[in-house]
C-alpha cells in the first residue's frame, strides 16, 4: 500500500529528464537531481528506470542516491525546514527552537507531516554563526530565531 503523500511513479515524467542529458552515464548525478526536484525525492521505480535507460547496474544508481546527503529516498514535504544545530546556534538556543517546531508540526526532526506539506531536518552548521540560531525555510535563511518566532515562520510558508 502506497503512503498518501507518496507520488506515483510515471516514466513519462522521467524520460524527458534522462533525454535532456542524452542518457549519458556521466550525467547520473544531474539526472537524479532533476528527478528529485520533480518528485521531491527519488522513487525506487525512478532509480530502476534510470539504471535501465543509462545501462548501468541498479546498485550504482542506488549507491549514488544514498551516498550524497542531498538525495533522499523518502518523500519530502513541499516546505523544507532546516534547523541549524551547530555549536554557535546550539548555545544560542537552537534546541528550544527545534523542539517548538517539532511541537507545532507534530513531527520529530527527520520527519514529514502526514499531509506532505513540511519536512523538518537538522543540519550541523550552515556557516552563519553570528546570526544564530538559524532556521532555513526552503532556501531562505532566518536569523536570531526563537521559539516564539516559530508560529510566524510556519504561517509565512
Amino acid at each position: 500500500m502506497r503512503k498518501k503523500n507518496q507520488t506515483t511513479f510515471e516514466g513519462s515524467r522521467v524520460d524527458p529528464i534522462i533525454d535532456k542529458y542524452n542518457a549519458e552515464q556521466g550525467s547520473l548525478i544531474s539526472i537524479l537531481q532533476d528527478i528529485q526536484a520533480e518528485y521531491r525525492y527519488l522513487p525506487r521505480e525512478a532509480l530502476e528506470h534510470v539504471a535501465r535507460r543509462l545501462n548501468i547496474p541498479v546498485v550504482q544508481a542506488f549507491g549514488v542516491a544514498t551516498f550524497f546527503r542531498a538525495f533522499t529516498l523518502e518523500p519530502r514535504g513541499r516546505q523544507l525546514i532546516h534547523v541549524c544545530m551547530g555549536t554557535a546556534c546550539h548555545v544560542r538556543g537552537s534546541q528550544n527552537v527545534l523542539e517548538e517546531v517539532e511541537r507545532k508540526l507534530e513531527i520529530k526532526a527527520g520527519g514529514t507531516t502526514p499531509d506532505g506539506e513540511y519536512t523538518l531536518e537538522t543540519v550541523n552548521c550552515v556557516g552563519a554563526c553570528a546570526l544564530g540560531p538559524v532556521v532555513i525555510r526552503n532556501e531562505e535563511y532566518l536569523s536570531h530565531m526563537t521559539p516564539t518566532k516559530v508560529s510566524g515562520l510556519l504561517k509565512k510558508v
